[in-house]
């Protein structure tokens, strides 16, 4: 008897030892499996970041395009307005012979020490371009000319580009104030190209539908707000 007790517990401890390696195996390939869900979860919860980051990026990349743009308009009527503040009281400027431009449709007004001429967008532009008509050029020819004559030497030149209120339909722009710009710069290079006006006096501005001179109510008013003003302000000497 005491000797099949010894073998009794000879096998059983056998068996125990036999058993270690398959539970210890057991138990690593768990703790295999937890890492790799732990490793496998934190590379989903990364990619789910760096998709938010990337978004915040592009989001801010559109930020700081629409901020540098608004900072280049202020920039531009900084300019026009420190222009303006160096005129003095009285200005000695001119006066036009107002028959050789409204032939052309080209209306010419007084703004306090300077001088306005108004170019309607009827006369210029087509509906919605920015290209200049074969009239639109014959009238700034005529404007060239007599610039050239009367403004004063080394005058401030604003060209200031109007629409009416009416969205954006078929054209090519984004917005009335890109088609006021566009049509303001296509005057200012026709100025300087072909009526020989210093670039330098030049600053180019558009407005869009915000300086309205009339109600934007009806057709008469509309068209009195689609224009381009060149704007001529002596400098103080």
């Amino acid at each position: 008897m005491p000797n099949e007790i010894m073998r009794l517990n000879l096998n059983c401890t056998l068996l125990t030892l036999c058993a270690l390696p398959i539970l210890s195996g057991c138990a690593s390939d768990q703790a295999l499996r937890g890492a790799l869900g732990e490793r496998d979860g934190l590379i989903r919860r990364l990619r789910s970041e760096n998709a938010v980051l990337q978004q915040e990026v592009l989001h801010l990349s559109g930020d700081r395009a629409g901020l540098q743009s608004e900072l280049s308009e202020l920039q531009a009527v900084m300019r026009t307005s420190e222009a303006v503040a160096a005129v003095p009281a009285v200005v000695d400027l001119p006066l036009l012979v107002l028959d050789d431009l409204a032939e052309h449709g080209i209306e010419v007004e007084r703004r306090g020490v300077g001088i306005a001429y108004v170019v309607p967008g009827a006369v210029s532009f087509g509906p919605g371009s920015a290209e200049l008509t074969e009239r639109g050029q014959e009238a700034l020819r005529a404007l060239a000319q007599r610039m050239t004559q009367d403004s004063p030497r080394g005058a401030e030149i604003s060209v200031e580009g109007h629409t009416d209120s009416d969205p954006i339909q078929r054209s090519g722009f984004a917005s009335n104030r890109e088609l006021s710009l566009a049509r303001a710069l296509a005057v200012h290079g026709f100025l300087v190209a072909q009526g020989g006006l210093p670039d330098e006096r030049f600053v180019v501005l558009g407005y869009g539908p915000h300086r309205p001179v009339e109600p934007n109510t009806d057709a008469s008013g509309k068209a009195r707000n689609r224009r381009v003003e060149v704007v001529v302000q002596a400098r103080r000497k």
